[in-house]
């Protein structure tokens, strides 16, 4: 049995900062706050600072609305925080990191699915040529 001295012990139980989304909004309206706050917290619980804001439904010009402190946001990483996948996903889109690989995976899956329905849409298309238009012979 592995005997930790007091003070690793009150570190392990104590946790870790992370980056992570708050959800909130109503009932099929999300909107989500970028918090830092301790790993143990719960999601939408008691947060250390508020660094941005992310709404994921479309407006009316089909944007997504995100907005980011990121000075805080390298003040927290440089403190140790740790980032989860969602919010580290989100960063890479906005060029703040490297874009994560699974996004680069699902925007290949994405393309080959577009260009595989145009295919099939062209190949389905009757041409059919009306009666202005049919030569006289």
């Amino acid at each position: 049995m592995v005997h930790l001295s007091l003070n690793l012990l009150k570190y392990y139980h104590r946790g870790f900062v992370c980056i992570r989304f708050a959800l909130g909004g109503c009932t099929n309206r999300p909107f989500y706050k970028i918090v830092a706050a301790h790993n143990k917290r719960a999601r939408d619980g008691k947060y250390l600072e508020q660094l941005g804001s992310y709404d994921p439904m479309p407006n009316i010009f089909n944007e997504k609305l995100v907005s980011l402190n990121l000075d805080r946001v390298k003040y927290w990483l440089g403190c140790g925080a740790q980032m989860t996948k969602p919010v580290s996903k989100l960063l890479g889109l906005s060029g703040f990191f490297p874009l994560h690989p699974m996004t680069v995976t699902g925007a290949e899956r994405f393309h080959k699915e577009q260009a595989l329905k145009a295919q099939v849409a062209s190949q389905e298309e009757p041409t059919s040529v009306s009666e202005d238009e049919q030569p006289i012979a």
